[in-house]
């Protein structure tokens, strides 16, 4: 029989990176969910942040895609309340009317901005350089 030698590094199976999506527009979270998942992500969305907070689950998630405007609490209102819970998963602020204080809010907090309308592929290289520097 055979030895049994273990896998390289490269060919390790790895589970895909997962990212947690909370935007009030159902039409945007399936097509970011659409999206994403034929990057090789896996997705979970949420419909806002009541949603999600009360979800939980942020230690299983490699990056959060938080939309600025949502009814009841703002995507730098969320950020900051996860940041004061001790979760410092990286997060991407979506934006679809830049504003300089949010732009500079989330500058200064370390939290990449990435603006709406979303053009290629820009959302997931930014999901993708957040969840390196994170690694």
């Amino acid at each position: 029989m055979p030895p049994t030698t273990a896998k390289p590094p490269s060919q390790m199976t790895r589970r895909p990176p997962t990212v947690a999506i909370v935007d009030d527009d159902p039409a945007v979270c399936g097509s970011l969910k659409f999206s994403l998942e034929l990057e090789g992500y896996a997705v979970r969305t949420y419909a806002d942040a009541a949603e999600f907070l009360h979800a939980g689950d942020f230690a299983s998630c490699d990056c959060f895609v938080i939309d600025q405007r949502m009814p009841g609490m703002t995507g730098m209102e969320l950020i900051t309340d996860l940041r004061d819970r001790k979760v410092q998963t990286p997060a991407i602020l979506l934006i679809s009317h830049p504003n300089a204080a949010v732009s500079a809010r989330a500058t200064k907090a370390g939290i990449t901005v990435v603006e709406k309308p979303l053009l290629g592929n820009m959302l997931a290289d930014r999901i993708r350089e957040v969840c390196q520097k994170a690694d």
